[in-house]
């Protein structure tokens, strides 16, 4: 089978790879989309998981079930189904706690175990979740949106009930994080990027753009009950602080690098009491992100903007395109 593989560190290419024997609990999925994320970046030059080369990347997808194992009765051939990638251990402290995403030893498909960039994955059957008729690019974002809906989730956005809400970042993320806010019933929804091409197309999703650094957006200042980082930028999470109004609540979902560090007085979350959560991953909860998807009326998969076959995605794995209208990049295999 074809199959984009890391072969180490800073080394990916297309490889001929032999189609996985179907071991005792698994499932041969045939991956019908399949799309690139940060991480898979990330991994490729070992700066993300543990580095398990040599690897095929890709842990948001979606396809079909070819064959099952003989003990395998939750799923059959010609099923439909989305990929919940983390593989938790189940008995450290955090999983007892019920935080697999925060698993000891977590592991991942498209980690470190053979992902969902080749044209065929094998997987156990507990992780494959059916997608009834969403089409498959639409179904391959589950696995992002269940990242943000568990931050949403570790921020209390259920409970709180924000009234009003800023998203740092006008990419693939940021807006998913945007309009998943807006899918939980909160009535107006900001982003801000230093992109005006992407605000141009935030606004067309229904959004309220914001140009990052201007004086308008300085003027909002304390004015949103909730705030979310999903550029990364150490800097931009350091000032959220001051974007959020009197009792808001402020969520680091943005990677930022390890080292990087930031500056906040602790009288201002004391004496405004502002919530500080964190968010990593995503937690059993692609269920719950296909059935936001399924009642989408397809706003979610035009942040879709590339469907590629394999070969065409190596490029995006070498560097960031650059270019402002490329947002979630997939791997779309024919029919």
């Amino acid at each position: 089978m074809k199959a984009v593989r890391f072969a180490a560190a800073g080394v990916a290419g297309m490889a001929d790879l032999d189609l996985p024997g179907i071991r005792p609990g698994h499932a041969l999925v045939r991956v019908r989309a399949a799309g690139l994320c940060h991480t898979d970046i990330e991994v490729l030059h070992g700066r993300y998981g543990v580095g398990a080369f040599p690897l095929v990347p890709g842990h948001e997808y979606a396809g079909t079930v070819e064959a099952v194992a003989d003990d395998v009765t939750t799923v059959k051939p010609g099923d439909r189904v989305a990929v919940d990638p983390n593989i938790p251990c189940g008995h450290c402290a955090a999983c007892r706690k019920g935080l697999t995403n925060l698993c000891a030893t977590l592991k991942a498909y498209g980690v470190t175990e053979n992902g969902g960039f080749a044209e065929y994955s094998l997987v156990k059957a507990g992780h494959l979740h059916a997608i009834g008729d969403l089409d498959f690019a639409t179904a391959a974002l589950a696995e992002p949106l269940a990242c943000v809906l568990n931050g949403l989730g570790a921020a209390g956005v259920e409970a709180s009930r924000p009234q009003s809400a800023l998203v740092f970042g006008a990419g693939p993320i940021g807006l998913l994080l945007a309009l998943s806010l807006k899918a939980k019933g909160v009535g107006k929804v900001a982003v801000a990027d230093i992109s005006e091409q992407r605000l141009a197309f935030a606004e067309a999703l229904g959004l309220e753009p914001l140009v990052s650094g201007s004086q308008a957006l300085s003027a909002r200042a304390r004015g949103f009950d909730f705030v979310a980082d999903a550029t990364g930028v150490a800097k931009v999470v350091e000032g959220m602080i001051g974007f959020a109004a009197d009792g808001g609540t402020v969520l680091v979902f943005g990677v930022c690098a390890p080292e990087a560090r930031i500056s906040v007085a602790p009288f201002e979350i004391f004496r405004r009491q502002i919530r500080l959560a964190g968010s990593h991953s995503l937690n059993r909860n692609i269920p719950q992100a296909l059935d936001i998807l399924s009642r989408d009326d397809g706003t979610m998969v035009r942040l879709v903007s590339h469907r590629l076959p394999l070969a065409e995605l190596l490029p995006f794995f070498a560097k960031s395109s650059g270019d402002p209208a490329t947002m979630k990049v997939q791997f779309t295999a024919e029919a």
